[in-house]
């Protein structure tokens, strides 16, 4: 079948959210065909190129979210042009009804919402693109109408035109997508399923192509959109925020309302979704798939680690909460004096994890003064900070295989990636409970509560003092992450998602065969099924006689070979006894 998979950065570029798991998603199903459709972030994003892509990626076609209005990605066959003034008219309506809905925390709102949205993305359709006028002076009037509007948000009544300016220029931003030429035959179109890797702007063209064209949606979410732009709005003021965030949420309601399917990576993000208003009988949980491959030799015992180690890998940065971590290793250090923290981060980068980095050194060097004088040295000083990858530093393997114990302090937590990391090498693990840890955990590590030193003290000195115990957490928790984890399991599972999507939605384009009739998708899921109502001659079951359906006719099978329109074929009479004896059972 031919998968559409919608990206918002990332993959196929080398940088980015969820490039590894798309990468491997599409070299793994390679029986499918994939046409990649990306927004890209940044011009140095776009400067680094694309990865090597598989054969089976049949086109990738990218769009900037950085750039100015680029007439380049108008909708193709009309000219870029500016409006008329019905064609103003037109669009101040549609604005105003998603500016209303985006202000107000009415929940009827949200048909009003979707009423805006796809009024604006069958204007562009039809006018050759939105250009700047989401961010025109008319935008900005309408948005602060809304503002004012009976029941609109505390935050945003306070929205004055500065504000308004601002959000106006985001939003404009954020709908770019609508004025693509993504959803014709060429492209989105022609797709058996439009699958986006997360929720938000990267959906947006699934929504509009299932507008369209009737492609069916399926969203994957390993990180929640709207909880990443609660975290990511700190810079803005309050009332922008507020906007940005309504936006969001009326965004993701709509996702959710018209996606087939939604697979969150973790039941911690699954709560976010069902927060939004994701109906519960569409959500699956996938796991996202890690390579353990690298971790084999050190989860098969091959390198014992230090049996008084501590070992943190991460990314520095305050959500990771190292200063509770260091000032519990100084409970622990007085517990068990010979006890080491190895401490292995790639390079810090932004001036937020410089500082950060800094004030953790500084703390270090006064919880432990008389130790060591050199805080990069592993050695006599407890306490090391390291480089991963650096010429004096471990490899990834190497760092979890340096220590017995492996440490996770974080206060805010999405899917703990180095945890997992961790249970492929075998190692006891300590945690705080934060995010998606429990559930990944599963009970074969340590879990205390985020920001208390003390649990996190007495839980590390409890494993270092019981080798035991830490042999059979190890053990169990290698065990789980094979079986939960692991790339094979994330691509079984999204080739048994595409063709169930599949076999409750029939190719809606008209790819006709010889005789004029269309054609199904290449591989079914019944082709998957042994036996003979697999083969071509159990082809149509509804009776030419109009005799009694089996009760699974109506199901992916007859989706498969329905009957051309006025035509009536004959079954043979084995082959129905067949299929309603199949039915009864």
């Amino acid at each position: 079948m031919r998968i559409g998979l919608l990206m918002d950065g990332g993959f196929p570029y080398p940088t980015g959210e969820s490039r590894l798991w798309c990468d491997r998603l599409v070299r793994g199903l390679a029986r499918h065909e994939f046409d990649i459709y990306v927004l890209s972030r940044s011009a140095d994003q776009e400067e680094q190129g694309l990865v090597d892509l598989p054969p089976q990626v049949r086109q990738v076609r990218t769009a900037p979210l950085w750039s100015a209005p680029d007439a380049r990605h108008a909708v193709r066959g009309h000219a870029e042009r500016r409006f008329g003034r019905r064609e103003r008219r037109e669009f101040a309506a549609h604005f105003g009804r998603l500016a209303t809905a985006i202000c107000t925390e009415d929940p009827a709102e949200g048909d009003g919402f979707a009423e805006g949205l796809y009024g604006l993305a069958a204007l562009a359709r039809d006018h050759g693109g939105l250009g700047g006028e989401p961010r025109s002076e008319t935008a900005v009037r309408i948005l602060e109408a809304a503002c004012r509007t009976p029941g609109a948000n505390r935050a945003v009544q306070a929205a004055r035109i500065p504000d308004q300016l601002a959000f106006a220029s985001l939003l404009e931003r954020t709908l770019r997508p609508l004025s693509l030429d993504w959803y014709g035959d060429d492209a989105l179109g022609a797709a058996d399923l439009s699958h986006a890797a997360s929720g938000g702007c990267a959906a947006l063209p699934g929504l509009l192509a299932k507008r369209f064209c009737g492609v069916p949606l399926l969203v994957t979410e390993y990180g929640v959109q709207v909880r990443a732009q609660y975290l990511a709005n700190a810079q803005l003021s309050v009332p922008v925020r507020a906007l940005r965030a309504a936006f969001q949420r009326r965004l993701a309601a709509e996702v959710y309302a018209q996606a087939a399917l939604i697979t969150p990576g973790n039941t911690h993000a699954r709560r976010w979704q069902e927060r939004c208003g994701a109906d519960r009988a569409k959500l699956r949980t996938v796991y996202p798939g890690m390579s353990a491959d690298r971790f084999h030799a050190v989860g098969e015992g091959a390198y014992g680690g230090d049996p008084n180690t501590l070992v943190w890998v991460g990314r520095i940065e305050p959500a990771k909460d190292l200063i509770a971590l260091l000032h519990a290793f100084a409970e622990v250090r007085r517990a068990e004096p010979e006890a080491r923290l190895r401490l292995i981060a790639p390079p810090a980068r932004g001036p937020e994890a410089v500082t950060y980095l800094a004030h953790c050194r500084a703390l270090a060097a006064q919880l432990f003064p008389d130790e060591a004088a050199d805080a990069h040295a592993v050695g006599d000083n407890p306490v090391s900070f390291e480089e991963l990858g650096g010429p004096e530093a471990p490899e990834l393997a190497d760092a979890y295989a340096a220590g017995s114990v492996v440490v996770l302090s974080s206060v805010v937590e999405g899917f703990p990636i180095s945890l997992v990391e961790a249970m492929f090498c075998g190692r006891a693990t300590v945690s705080t409970d934060a995010g998606a840890v429990v559930e990944v955990i599963g009970g074969t590590g340590l879990v205390v509560p985020p920001r208390n030193p003390r649990a996190l003290a007495d839980a590390c000195v409890a494993l270092l003092r019981d080798p035991e115990r830490r042999a059979r957490l190890g053990a169990a928790a290698r065990a789980r992450a094979l079986e939960l984890f692991t790339v094979e399991q994330n691509l079984a599972a999204f080739r048994g998602i595409y063709l169930e999507l599949m076999s409750h939605n029939p190719v809606h384009h008209e790819s006709g065969d010889d005789s004029g009739g269309p054609q199904p998708f290449a591989h079914p899921a019944e082709a998957h099924v042994p036996g003979r109502w697999a083969a071509p001659t159990a082809a149509r079951l509804p009776a030419a006689s109009g005799g009694p359906v089996p009760s699974w006719a109506g199901g992916p099978l007859a989706v498969l070979t329905g009957e051309r329109a006025g035509e009536r074929t004959e079954v043979r009479a084995e082959v129905r006894a067949e299929a309603e004896e199949g039915a009864g059972a």
